[in-house]
Formats: structure tokens, sequence, C-alpha cells
């Protein structure tokens, strides 16, 4: 099967091209060709068809003179660059397959047309709520918010939910209230929604409610290693963008909470750094670490010498990663109880789950894997067995070449 991956960004920048990278990599294990499309960025990996992709364009922050910004709203809605390449690549590669990713802004629903008139099948995974609320999140000044469900975009603009700028707001409630009132997502045959609640969320918002797919993602199990003598862990880790809707903040009060020797390794960078290392300065007794950005080798390392890996996020994560990154590697994991993560956590089984915003409820989960080591490596067992089973690389192709097949089917 020749399969084309289309997102806007071809390099590792978040859990999207992550996702894309590792199926992709599964899917030529199993002997399928695969090829990419997306956007000409300086970080990108090298591709086979790069002479073919739109320029690059940068939208964060947003262009300064007027001009370009009419520029990239024309682009926004419908990229004539986009579908001149993308035309180009299955011309010459002839999928049988497109899957797209995130597609939104940089190419535009006009990489469509091209695969209708060939009569390739479509399928598109969301990573995001783009399709039901213009900013992606459903969040209001860090406040929960589904106000613009079922096509009421304006709220987003009169909210400003975009970095509190009317002019980004009205431009982002602009380009989805376009895209709905055209149907211009109506040649993708299947939406593939990594969670229940994203495919009830996007069915809520009236988004193709009859092509939506639960497909969860895959994690590669990860061996055990047993090492003779080994200490009890103490490392609770969290791994992410530090960006408030994360909630690391509460993390760090939560440990600030804890007695004896735990201490909280946070890997990764964002935004929000600089205001989380002054509130560790105060409440985190010299127990929190700030790590970066990691390299594969060494997230692997902090996350198998972890007691616990946590996700206190206060907003509606999808399906995230690394939940399962944690399962993987026979750690415990405990998290809020929002969106889609307790489709994940078992509780008190292979984690906890825990009311978002409140440091006092996570502290007393992660003092109960403190004071019981036993119950933490158990739950750690349990993790693992289900990452072995569920969230297995060679189960989610199956439930992909399916998807694959039924879009074929439904093609008019």
């Amino acid at each position: 099967m020749r399969i084309l991956h289309v997102n806007k960004y071809l390099y590792r920048r978040g859990g999207a091209e992550s996702y894309m990278q590792g199926v992709a990599a599964l899917q030529e294990a199993a002997g399928h060709q695969v090829a990419f499309f997306g956007m000409d960025h300086p970080d990108n990996e090298p591709q086979r068809y790069d002479s073919f992709f739109p320029a690059y364009l940068e939208l964060e922050p947003p262009p300064d003179s007027a001009a370009a910004k009419v520029a990239g709203f024309g682009r926004m809605v419908w990229s004539t660059s986009a579908r001149r390449g993308i035309e180009a690549v299955v011309e010459d590669f002839r999928p049988d397959v497109v899957h797209l990713h995130n597609t939104y802004h940089h190419l535009s629903p006009s990489i469509l047309g091209p695969l209708r008139r060939r009569r390739v099948p479509a399928v598109m995974t969301l990573h995001d709520y783009k399709l039901a609320c213009p900013t992606y999140r459903f969040l209001d000044k860090g406040e929960l918010c589904q106000a613009c469900l079922g096509g009421h975009f304006t709220q987003a603009m009169r909210r400003r939910c975009k970095d509190g700028s009317l002019g980004s707001s009205a431009a982002m409630a602009a380009e989805l209230a376009i895209h709905t009132a055209v149907r211009a997502y109506r040649h993708v045959q299947l939406f593939v929604c990594p969670s229940r609640f994203m495919a009830g969320r996007m069915a809520a918002a009236g988004v193709f409610p009859d092509r939506l797919r639960w497909i969860p993602h895959f994690v590669e199990p990860v061996p055990e290693r047993v090492v003779d003598g080994a200490p009890t862990p103490t490392s609770i880790v969290f791994a992410g963008r530090l960006s408030p809707e994360k909630g690391v903040d509460t993390l760090i009060e939560a440990v600030g909470r804890l007695s004896g020797s735990v201490h909280l390794d946070v890997a990764g960078e964002g935004p929000d750094r600089t205001r989380l290392e002054d509130v560790a300065s105060r409440v985190g007794d010299g127990r929190v670490r700030f790590l970066g950005r990691l390299d594969g080798a060494a997230m692997d390392t902090l996350m198998r010498d972890a007691l616990a890996v946590v996700l206190p996020s206060r907003w509606y994560e999808n399906q995230p990663m690394v939940v399962l990154e944690g399962f993987a590697r026979r750690v415990p994991v405990v998290a809020s109880d929002l969106g889609g993560t307790p489709e994940l956590i078992r509780h008190g089984t292979d984690g906890f789950l825990v009311p978002p915003d409140d440091a006092a409820a996570l502290a007393a989960a992660l003092a109960a894997l403190v004071e019981d080591p036993a119950r933490a490596q158990a739950m750690g067992k349990a993790a693992h067995e289900r990452a072995s089973t569920d969230f297995a690389p060679g189960v989610h192709l199956a439930r992909l070449d399916a998807a694959y097949a039924e879009a074929s089917s439904l093609l008019p």
C-alpha cells in the first residue's frame, strides 16, 4: 500500500508530528511505501517531495504589516500553493490513501480537491479540537470553555480567546466559520478520534458525526530493566510543554506538600517556564529540577527511574502520549480527571485520577505511591500489561488498515 502522510510540520515539533512519524515507521516496517507532504519549514527533515511544498509561513507571532496579515488569512482559508503542491505529489506518488494530520492554517482544506478528483480516500486524525473550537483547546483565558460548540464561533472573537487579541481571535473564528459553512472537510471520508471524548465533542459540534471513528494511539512497550540493588524511586516526572493549561504549578505545590526525599523532574520547555521557576523557588523547597527538552534516550532513562509520571492538566487533553509512555516503562501515572485521560487510566489499578487544580488531592495520590513502593510497582506492572495489549503497535496498525479500507469503500 502507498500511504501519503500530510502535516504542516515535518519535524518533531509536538505530539501530532511524533505520532505521524512513529506510525509511518511502523507502516514502512510492515512493507508499505510511505511519503510525506507539508510546509517548506527550515527544520523539516529532508523529504522526497519537498520541492512541491508550499512556502514557509510564520503565524506565531502574527505578521506586522496589514498586507502580510491579509495574505496570511487568505492562505489560512484557501492555499492555492498547497493545492498545486499536493496535486503534483499525488500525480507522481499515486497513493492508495492519504492520511491527514494537522493541516490547519498553513495547508488549508484546499489540499482535498485534488484527492477527490483522483478518487484517493482521505483519513484525518484529529489531534486537537480545531474543527469545533477556533483556538483548538476549549479554553477561554485559562478556563474551560465550550461556548463555540455548535457553530457559535463569534464567541471566540467576543471573548478574545486567542492571546487576548481581537484581531487574531477574529481571524481564527472567521477561518473556522467559513470552512464550516462551505463544508470544506466534506471530502475526508473518515475522521480518526484518538479518544472517545474527542469523538463526543466532535459529534456534539456536528462535525460529520457518521464519519467519526475511535482509534487510540499506540506505544512500544519497553523491556523491563532489572538492576540489582536499585534504590526505591523518588522522582516524580512531568514531561510536556510548559504552558498554563498543563497545570505544572499545581504539581509543584503538591510536591512541596510531600515529606521525605521525593523530588520533581520537569522535562520540557514553553512560555510558562520563568513563572514556574518562580513558583518552585517559593514552594518547591529545592526539590524541583527543570531539565529542558530531552532527547529520546534521556527521556527514556528519566521515566524508567521514576516513581510516577504526572499529568496535572487543567484542559481537555485528547489522548496524551505521556500517559502511554509512562505505562510502557512500568510507571504508574497520576493525572487530572479531564478530557480523554480517564479513558487511559484505571483509577487505583495503573494510576490515579484527581480533580484538576487540587494540589491537596494530587499530593495525597502521590503520597500513596511514595508510602507504598510495592503498590507503586504493582500498578506499574498493570500499566505495562495494558500498554502491551490495548495500545500495542500491531493492534493500532490493524485498526488503521481497517479505517483505510472503509474510507476507500466510501468514495463517491
